[in-house]
């Protein structure tokens, strides 16, 4: 009996750590950072409470949707809509390209990951699973970089420097315009165009909770523009939520969650140690562009912006770097997190060939993007 107990004890842990191997290595390291330095009041300033809770907010309305089959029925439309493979491929990565411009990366790819599921399961097209997440993260990534809100890191240098919105704009132009290039050339080349058919049942989202959901989905939206304060956004999605379908709140992805709050414990803790701090200064004083998109693939690209602002004021090399430096490694940008745990939950056991082909491409995108405009600075 004990024994038993023990067995099934192991392998309920076991998969948990199969699942949630992204949270359990990122605890890892903020433990590690933690000896190198102690914990104190400075700790508190590492969240960023804002994108914790529009985090929050958006996974829990996604969930809501799933439970009215919304996303299943924006499916129907897709395949209805665009017919074969390659053109439904296209428009999932665009709409996330798209979607990260408006409501950031991470919100984009928490909003369409899903969508991008049910359209390749229920056509059998589960081949282009692996390619369509990847091109969809290089897509949230590298979309965001043309608008002050559509990453993180844009926010916080846009408001640093006061940047003016059109040099802004005219600055992230050319890197913005090559990754569309770069991304188009792929998806034509990596998917045939083949029919699609929607094999699943026909199905309509129920009405009335599915406009409640869109309208609490919209105040996640305009918590991330700031427009209404987070805490009380999340209150009331909350609050509708526990109201409407409380269950819905027990299936939010909340390692996902604490994969942030430990990466933040990480990161907040590698800017603080002086080695690293001046270490990067100093490569800062040789090439602000390319050492900006070396930093992004050790520490992230938020923590990096936010470290190197302090040591440098050539703003627009170190904005191009730290929107490119968002491909690369999987903890280049925390989008890309979202990414391979929302991959996982569906594909467990699969997380090694993702990250084959996740590196591969993403490495090329920054290869490209980094090498082209290093030249253009050159010259």
């Amino acid at each position: 009996m004990k024994s038993e107990l023990l067995r099934k004890t192991g392998r309920v842990t076991l998969k948990f750590a199969r699942k949630n191997v992204v949270m359990l290595i990122a605890l890892l390291l903020a433990i590690v950072t933690c000896f190198l330095v102690p914990p104190d009041e400075q700790y508190l300033n590492y969240f960023d409470l804002r994108t914790l809770s529009c985090l929050l907010a958006v996974l829990a309305i996604v969930c809501a949707l799933k439970n009215v089959n919304f996303f299943y029925f924006l499916a129907q439309q897709t395949v209805k809509l665009f017919k074969t493979t390659r053109a439904s491929i296209i428009a999932l990565v665009y709409i996330t390209f798209i979607g990260s411009m408006l409501i950031a990366n991470d919100m984009a790819l928490l909003t369409f990951l899903p969508l991008g599921y049910i359209v390749l399961t229920n056509t059998r097209k589960e081949k282009y699973m692996v390619f369509t997440f990847v091109m969809q993260n290089i897509a949230a990534n590298l979309g965001g970089m043309l608008t002050p809100f559509g990453n993180p890191q844009n926010l916080y240098l846009y408001s640093k420097f006061n940047i003016p919105t059109l040099e802004f704009m005219a600055i992230m132009a050319i890197p913005f315009a090559i990754s569309i290039f770069l991304i188009t050339v792929c998806c034509f080349i990596f998917v045939r165009k083949e029919p699609l058919v929607f094999e699943g049942e026909t199905t309509k989202p129920e009405p009335k909770r599915t406009t409640l959901y869109l309208i609490l989905f919209t105040l996640s939206i305009v918590m991330v523009f700031r427009v209404v304060p987070y805490w009380i956004g999340l209150s009331i999605i909350l609050m509708m939520l526990i109201i409407v379908d409380r269950k819905v709140l027990l299936k939010v992805d909340y390692p996902l969650l604490l994969t942030f709050v430990f990466f933040f414990i990480f990161a907040g803790n590698m800017a603080r140690i002086e080695v690293v701090r001046s270490f990067f200064s100093y490569l800062l004083g040789l090439n602000t562009l390319l050492f900006s998109v070396m930093s992004c693939q050790v520490i992230s690209n938020v923590p990096s912006a936010i470290l190197l602002s302090q040591f440098t004021d050539n703003y627009a090399p170190l904005l191009i770097g730290v929107n490119i430096g968002g491909v690369g490694t999987l903890i280049s940008s925390l989008a890309s997190l979202i990414t391979f745990r929302e991959y996982c939950s569906h594909n467990p056991g699969k997380g090694g060939k993702y990250l084959l082909i996740f590196s591969a491409f993403n490495f090329a995108f920054l290869f490209i993007l980094t090498g082209v405009l290093l030249l253009g600075y050159l010259v």
